[in-house]
């Protein structure tokens, strides 16, 4: 698997978000109702929204994040070697308030103090991590 970062806008027609979230001094993460692993919320940009308003979507929809705050941080490009990379913008969000999770995919959320050895998306989500923890975002 390759993950690389590239700056802020630097990749054209971004497909995917990622929202790296903090909330009452952890790491908040989603469950997805058929795994058993844990990720951070995001998903698909889809057609006409803009990264920004695909953030704020699958941020409320995947924790229940009714109050936070939320910034671009850099863009990434992640797949298979040999592989066209899909292209994403990673974001940081300080969330103020939750509410309850929305009927979704989604199962539970959960607060941790560092990322769980149960990631969904193990070679790309500590890289997004660590990249974001150079950037002093979290």
């Amino acid at each position: 698997m390759i993950c690389v970062r590239h700056a802020l806008g630097a990749l054209p027609s971004p497909k995917f978000v990622v929202v790296i979230s903090s909330y009452a001094g952890g790491l908040l993460l989603s469950r997805h109702r058929d795994r058993q692993t844990w990720e951070t919320q995001g998903g698909h940009i889809e057609p006409g929204e803009a990264p920004l308003e695909a953030a704020r979507r699958e941020l409320f929809e995947e924790s229940g994040a009714l109050a936070f705050d939320l910034v671009p941080l850099f863009d990434y490009a992640a797949g298979q070697e040999g592989e066209p990379l899909a292209a994403g913008v990673v974001f940081a969000a300080r969330i103020g308030e939750l509410g309850p999770l929305p009927p979704s995919e989604m199962a539970e959320v959960r607060l941790f103090d560092r990322l769980p050895k149960e990631m969904t998306y193990p070679d790309i989500t500590p890289h997004l991590y660590a990249w974001a923890r150079e950037m002093g975002a979290i």
